[in-house]
């Protein structure tokens, strides 16, 4: 099971979605859903709140790496999923209309969060 809260920034311009749960099997499809409506009807910066996450799978993290190549911020907390979190964002992002939506969270700000 998957759950997705949303919380919109007016200020920062920016949806923060917090996922919570198995990011595995349909519910992989269904984040990629939910990402995609939010960004085409708010046209704000999307972040990913994993904190909630207990288990990402291949598929999972292959979202997360095409969500981050287009944009979406990942935060995350704890060992597993920051070790994910972390090694996506070592790879630079190879889209360039990324810049204009706004810096990623880097390695040391996760850490404070």
């Amino acid at each position: 099971m998957l759950k997705i809260t949303s919380q919109r920034d007016e200020v920062l311009q920016r949806i923060v979605l917090q996922v919570e749960g198995r990011l595995a099997g349909p519910w992989v499809d269904e984040l990629d859903h939910c990402c995609s409506e939010y960004s085409k009807a708010t046209h704000d910066r999307v972040v990913l709140e994993l904190t909630g996450v207990t288990f990402i799978d291949v598929a999972g993290k292959a979202l997360l790496m095409r969500l981050w190549q287009e944009g979406v911020e990942l935060r995350a907390s704890g060992c597993l999923n920051r070790c994910v979190v972390e090694e996506i964002t070592r790879a630079p992002r190879q889209t360039p209309s990324c810049e204009t939506r706004g810096p990623s969270l880097s390695r040391e700000t996760q850490d404070e969060t």
